[in-house]
């Protein structure tokens, strides 16, 4: 990829505390509309992809300090083990396609960010898509499932409901720094079930809680990371392009 954008400094990223004129985390804004999102469709690997999880193996993750991975296997799935950590890839990427499919715990237990949290993170932790039992469950905008967390809510909220086999298709560009400054933001387009939610959508920052923080220079090519936020939620059918 390449940039004709002129650098920007990492402060300059960060212009004010609103996006879109809502606060961080603001329970005013309004909850994006509810769309069925259809019947779950099946996403086998194309050829050219890279198998993170085929249903047999965690070979492909760590945890965070790049012990073996201590989530479990259930079936064809794994599940958060709460309390081990981050688990994470063994192998880095900058721009990629992934899709990963997942379900929130059934019966549902707890409420608002209390249910079903999870998130998959790019850029070694940095930039989040929410995970979140959001079917029937309000819970501020940008923090429910498919959200960019503490940014961009869904433009809809496609949740199936709970103990449903989910689906998040993401297109993530890395951002680009050139002698020490921010040059393009990360871009995220995200499709939850097959909905389009955000559509080459640039982050104002790394992701953070109660808090904006700017870009800071990083390598282009880091982990993807799946978080422990104390729920048992599964994952299944894992797979990246890169791009």
């Amino acid at each position: 990829m390449t940039n004709d954008a002129s650098p920007v400094t990492a402060a300059s990223a960060v212009p004010d505390s609103l996006i879109d004129g809502w606060a961080q985390h603001s329970r005013e804004r309004p909850a994006p509309p509810v769309q069925d999102p259809g019947p779950f469709v099946p996403s086998p690997p194309p050829a050219d992809a890279v198998v993170l999880f085929d249903g047999t193996s965690l070979d492909a993750w760590t945890m965070a300090d790049g012990s073996p991975a201590a989530w479990r296997l259930v079936g064809d799935a794994f599940e958060v083990t709460p309390g081990t950590g981050t688990l994470k890839t063994r192998q880095a990427f900058g721009d990629v396609q992934l899709h990963i499919e997942w379900r929130s715990p059934n019966p549902p237990v707890g409420e608002d960010q209390d249910r079903g949290n999870s998130g998959v993170f790019f850029g070694g932790g940095r930039y989040e898509v929410q995970i979140l039992d959001s079917y029937q469950s309000a819970t501020y905008p940008d923090g429910q499932a498919a959200a960019l967390y503490g940014q961009y809510p869904p433009r809809v909220n496609a949740s199936r409901k709970p103990g449903e086999w989910q689906s998040y298709d993401i297109t993530y560009i890395a951002p680009r720094f050139a002698d020490g400054k921010l040059v393009s933001p990360a871009i995220l387009t995200v499709l939850h079930n097959g909905v389009l939610v955000h559509d080459k959508q640039p982050l104002v920052g790394p992701t953070a809680n109660r808090a904006r923080v700017p870009y800071e220079v990083h390598e282009d090519r880091l982990p993807i990371q799946l978080q422990d936020h104390s729920h048992p939620v599964r994952f299944r059918n894992v797979w990246v392009r890169e791009i």
